[in-house]
């Protein structure tokens, strides 16, 4: 039981590759189906994690992994598509390319940095802005939803450097 979390995240990983085949054959309803099958299955793992002590050091690097290459795929299919600006496509991959590489070097160390209320406000926002695009796809209304994109990028910048400070607290206060 206590390895439900690390499957629902490979499983979050595997349906990366079914969204975009998804989003490019334009099955948009199936494609923001699986967006939040994805989503839904994040929400499920980290509270099994965290209400049952299912947590593990590896959970905690495939989750936010899993969580930013989901993100990536949604970015990139909505670039390719025109739905999206290529600054807010550019931002999230350098911040997220950071961070894994970081946080692959420090699990390599044995120190691991959790992730905290300011990475769930970005990932909010961001889910938020997901749908809003959606719904501009599927219905032409929500137009606005750049905006929220924006919102997005800049808490994921907050927490990109709250995780920075973490990190170093990490390293020279181990």
């Amino acid at each position: 039981m206590k390895h439900i979390p690390n499957i629902l995240t490979v499983f979050r990983i595997l349906l990366i590759g079914l969204y975009v085949y998804l989003f490019m054959q334009e099955q948009y309803v199936l494609s923001i189906a699986t967006y939040v099958v994805a989503f839904l299955s994040d929400v499920l793992d980290g509270f099994l994690a965290r209400r049952n002590n299912w947590t593990s050091k590896l959970g905690k690097v495939l989750d936010p992994l899993a969580d930013k290459l989901m993100l990536v795929a949604v970015l990139a299919c909505f670039f390719i598509s025109g739905y999206l600006k290529l600054w807010v496509l550019i931002v999230i991959v350098c911040v997220d390319l950071i961070q894994i590489v970081t946080g692959g070097i420090l699990y390599l160390r044995k120190i691991v940095v959790y992730s905290d209320w300011f990475g769930k406000i970005a990932t909010g926002l961001f889910a938020v802005a997901v749908v809003l695009t959606y719904c501009n796809i599927l219905w032409n209304v929500a137009g606005w939803y750049q905006y929220v994109y924006v919102l997005a990028v800049a808490a994921s910048i907050v927490a990109f450097v709250h995780y920075g400070i973490n990190t170093l607290k990490k390293r020279y206060n181990p």
